[in-house]
């Protein structure tokens, strides 16, 4: 019997199973693909979406790529032509159709494969209200909540729609008093018999029925009674009066509002201080009139937590501790005090000249964060729509390294904020002060690094000195679970410098700049912006997509960016063939391991990333990823040769690498392995392979591995 013999029979047979004329005998057939596809493309409709429509499916194990063959059902292949049927009715085609072909593979195997006739969608005609509430046609006529006729001709008849359609008037309902109230009281007729690929429409808003046997009019209540209680074994309620009625959106003498019941549980649900909230509402007898108990539990207001940890540097083994703690209510506004301190040591080998060889660190952080905007000119009504955080930080760290002491003392006032409502989410950093200064630089270090009066090793130099940087920045991100997008923007040294120059400075004779109480600032403007793609198969697997670049340029009172705000490719988020701070800038290749981590940095950043994730089994997920991506120097520094960003190189100087990893998904938090290879290496010297790895792999040379917390991107 030929192939094309075969492909007939069994798509009649299948064909046949559809209308529920004929049965397929289950253990004829093994099912190893599904696929659903249209006659020719819709721009609304998704097959990969509407896969899910059909009831078996091939199973999937390891990326999607092996496949375990399961036996044909053929009453599932009836029921999932009327379920994709069903859907496509659902978005307006209402004569659409579905076909089903079985193609035969090796052995008993066949592919599956769903074909849509949509046709042509239908639109509506017209939309009539029945309503068998008075009150309620009344109160809707009222606000003008009702579509005319114009507003609802044309328009794309769909489930969909009429579905948006009773949420609309649920919500005008629910937000104006109607406790009672909820979607299932509207319901539709819709009669598609009008021609020319019309429907009319009719919305009926019932009454209200309490039980099966009884229905009544719907009432408008007010609230009569707000109380707040304690849900504590000892029945406190340790927060301020005003902070329960900033957080408190239901009113005594108020209309009930579905709206402010979300509201007070979202604004109460992100104070620190409470554990869980509870709202109930009671009928008062004979009347319309609601009393409501809102029940806070509160959490413990202070916690002490002790976290060690070992490091390993290069081979330079040691150890760190942080001993943290938070009261959650300072001042009984649910303000979040955290004070953390933090020791590390680290015994350092290999080094020769230095009389210690051994670093350690110490560092205190105060983050003391208010739950709402603490600033002038800001509307009360603002204030409660935006869920909103301040926060001043203050950071003293004492570094002590054998070539050197180093001493950051940091103080910052910021906002958060967002709307509940949307995806965005804001920060601005109103002011962020550091002081960088270096109490002790041992002559050794000095001898061999910093004394050189040339250009060379300027960049090192200038990280070396004392510093003052006094900064402002704007942060937005948007995230709706298909795309991401983060920028920020920061500018530095700006208001110091136009203080110098109003008040008559200045500049150093040796250095040419000015200088705050003796010290030099830094001053300069950096922007970032990344993007995210997430594309989700059928299989649940999902295609991340994420490009980034950053770009900083130092200028006025700077030529050299500090290197706190310089960038640096390699790592676990960047490109992760190569270890973190050993690419780039563009060409430049590594010299002297003991300075390499300041050359091997610059002031552009272009990262380029995709990863397919795929779930493998229990908490694990799997994922095979290329990266592409490098930094550069926008100015020409000799001691990074061939780190300067010039447009007709970009592609060539783009370092590219590839790999597999493995994260443990624990929802709370996410253990990420990823072993990456190079692929493709702007800075190769004369070495066979070096510069397409790809091709000569060497895993010495080539691999890296990567341990972190959180996903990449």
């Amino acid at each position: 019997m030929s192939i094309r013999t075969i492909l007939c029979v069994v798509t009649a047979a299948v064909l046949t199973a559809c209308s529920g004329t004929k049965e397929v005998p289950e253990d004829a057939l093994l099912l190893h693909k599904v696929k659903v596809i249209t006659e020719e493309d819709y721009d609304d409709i998704n097959p990969a979406k509407l896969k899910s429509y059909v009831l078996q499916r091939e199973q999937t194990r390891w990326f999607g790529l092996v496949r375990r063959p399961v036996a044909v059902d053929t009453a599932l292949v009836r029921k999932s032509c009327e379920s994709l049927r069903s859907a496509l009715f659902n978005q307006g085609y209402l004569q659409a159709t579905v076909d089903v072909m079985m193609y035969p593979r090796r052995g008993k195997k066949v592919d599956a494969v769903y074909v849509l006739h949509p046709g042509l969608p239908y639109t509506l005609n017209h939309i009539d209200y029945q309503i068998d509430d008075p009150g309620i046609e009344q109160f809707l006529g009222t606000h003008g909540a009702l579509l005319s006729p114009m507003e609802s001709e044309g328009r794309r008849f769909s489930v969909e729609w009429l579905d948006q359609e009773r949420k609309r008037l649920t919500q005008l309902l629910t937000d104006h008093g109607y406790y009672h109230f909820n979607k299932t009281d509207i319901t539709y007729k819709a009669d598609s018999t009008v021609g020319d690929r019309r429907v009319n429409v009719t919305m009926l808003l019932h009454r209200y029925r309490p039980n099966q046997y009884v229905d009544t009019l719907h009432n408008q209540y007010r609230i009569r009674r707000v109380s707040l209680t304690s849900g504590n074994e000892d029945r406190s309620l340790p927060l301020r009066r005003n902070v329960l009625q900033h957080n408190t959106f239901i009113q005594e003498g108020g209309l009930y509002s579905a709206s402010d019941l979300q509201n007070t549980y979202n604004h109460f649900g992100r104070l620190g201080a409470v554990r869980y909230t509870n709202i109930n509402f009671q009928e008062v007898p004979d009347s319309n009139l609601l009393d409501c108990d809102i029940q806070l539990s509160t959490n413990k207001p202070s916690t002490i937590s002790f976290q060690p940890e070992g490091t390993n540097t290069a081979g330079d083994l040691g150890a760190a501790a942080t001993l943290s703690y938070q009261n959650r209510n300072l001042f009984h506004g649910s303000e979040v005090l955290s004070i953390e301190l933090r020791g590390a040591f680290e015994a350092i080998r290999g080094l020769e000249g230095y009389s210690n060889q051994n670093f350690e660190e110490y560092s205190t952080q105060m983050r003391l964060t208010f739950p709402q905007f603490i600033a002038p000119f800001l509307a009360q009504s603002f204030r409660r729509r935006i869920n909103a955080t301040s926060e001043v930080s203050l950071l003293w760290d004492t570094q002590n390294r054998p070539e050197f002491h180093r001493r950051v003392m940091s103080v910052a006032w910021r906002y958060k904020w967002f709307d509940q409502n949307h995806h965005d989410r804001y920060q601005l950093d109103l002011l962020d002060l550091n002081y960088v200064f270096m109490p002790w630089i041992s002559e050794t270090f000095k001898r061999d690094y910093l004394d050189d009066t040339t250009s060379r090793n300027a960049i090192l130099r200038y990280n070396y000195e004392d510093l003052f940087i006094m900064k402002a920045g704007f942060g937005y991100t948007y995230n709706n679970g298909s795309y991401a997008i983060k920028a920020n923007v920061e500018t530095a040294g700006n208001l110091l410098s136009a203080f110098s120059r109003l008040t008559g400075g200045q500049k150093d004779s040796e250095t040419g700049k000015y200088k705050l109480f003796n010290i030099a600032y830094a001053q300069y403007i950096k922007g970032d912006f990344d993007y995210t793609r997430y594309i989700v198969f059928e299989n649940e697997n999902t295609l991340a997509l994420h490009a980034g670049i950053g770009l900083a340029w130092p200028y006025g009172n700077s030529t050299i960016l500090p290197f706190e705000k310089r960038y640096f490719a390699g790592g676990a988020n960047s490109v992760r063939g190569w270890s973190v701070r050993t690419l780039g800038p563009g060409r430049y290749a590594r010299r002297d391991g003991n300075i390499d981590f300041i050359n091997q940095t610059g002031d552009m950043k272009i990262d380029l990333n995709a990863e397919y994730r795929a779930h493998l089994f229990w908490k694990l997920d799997g994922a095979l990823f290329v990266d592409a991506g490098n930094i550069w120097t926008l100015r020409n520094y000799e001691d990074q040769p061939g780190g300067q960003f010039r447009p007709e190189n970009l592609l060539s100087e783009l370092a590219v690498g590839y790999g597999v990893g493995f994260r443990f998904n624990f929802d709370y938090f996410v253990l990420r392995f990823d072993l990456g290879m190079k692929a493709v290496n702007p800075a190769y010297r004369d070495e066979d392979g070096e510069h397409y790895p790809l091709v000569h792999p060497r895993l010495g040379r080539d691999f890296a591995f990567h341990f972190a917390v959180g996903m990449p991107f």
